[in-house]
């Protein structure tokens, strides 16, 4: 569970990413790509979504407070790319062990909804295992590193092995997939152990981490309402990083989608950068 130190030296990252499709009709997308609202002070500079061929972006607040942009895709062969420089922490997140887990009935209500099962994370399935690999860790802090520790074990991380529609007991099942399986299997563990817990995704820099670098991608992890405020894990990398930045969060996958899209299309290239300027 880790959050950026309040005082720390900053530095400038640059995040973007670039879809390639082909479209063989004009489609609607909707994509959820912006940066997140509360990463806005850390904007050094932003490029607006941008289409080629250039079409008309429209947008809106899904139910969550992310920005999502909608567009209608020509038929062919269809750019679309976004870019940001922001500051971040040039430290490794913080951990704080003393956040404890509150009760049920002193949750705010807008936690609620994070304790409910959702499209990738059944806990009717697992509620039963969740207490019985956990029950006897300590609510909190020490609880929800121990869901940690056990997914990041568990999972065997696995790019070849991933599956838009594998859910958080299918995961667990089959023992692989990537860094959103991961999320949806200790979200739904913390859920069934009455800790709200919500699904985010967004840009994760490899600074601070041994090279070789694998090729970038978009990342996912989760936070948790403990001692009344949210708190980040990261059980697929299990350890403080450096330069995580915010896009969306929600239930699950589903709600922060990257793109949706309504038709037939096939995704030609997909690039996502995240580098020290």
């Amino acid at each position: 569970m880790w959050t950026s130190p309040e005082q720390a030296t900053l530095m400038l990252l640059r995040v973007g990413f670039e879809l390639i499709y082909q479209f063989p009709q004009p489609t609607p997308v909707i994509l959820a790509v912006d940066l997140h609202y509360s990463r806005a002070s850390d904007v050094v500079s932003h490029e607006f979504l941008r289409t080629d061929p250039a079409v008309p972006v429209s947008g809106y607040r899904d139910g969550f407070g992310n920005w999502c942009s909608r567009i209608l895709a020509p038929a062919g062969r269809v750019s679309i790319s976004n870019g940001a420089v922001v500051r971040v922490s040039d430290e490794p997140e913080n951990i704080y062990p003393d956040a404890w887990q509150q009760t049920v009935e002193s949750l705010p209500e807008e936690a609620l909804v994070f304790l409910l099962g959702s499209r990738y994370c059944e806990t009717d399935l697992l509620s039963p295992l969740a207490w019985d690999l956990f029950a006897s860790t300590a609510p909190g802090y020490e609880r929800v590193q121990a869901i940690c520790d056990y997914v990041h074990n568990h999972i065997a991380f696995d790019y070849q092995a991933a599956r838009s529609t594998r859910t958080a007991s299918e995961a667990y099942r089959e023992r692989t997939g990537v860094c959103r399986d991961f999320a949806h299997l200790a979200v739904t563990f913390c859920r069934c152990l009455n800790i709200p817990a919500r699904y985010c995704t967004g840009y994760l820099s490899d600074l601070g981490t041994p090279q070789p670098w694998s090729v970038g991608d978009f990342a996912a992890w989760f936070e948790v309402y403990l001692a009344g405020q949210w708190y980040t894990f990261d059980p697929r990398n299990n350890k403080p990083r450096i330069g995580r930045v915010l896009m969306a969060r929600g239930r699950d996958a589903s709600d922060v989608a990257i793109a949706t899209t309504f038709g037939p299309n096939h995704l030609e290239s997909f690039r996502v950068w995240a580098d020290q300027v």
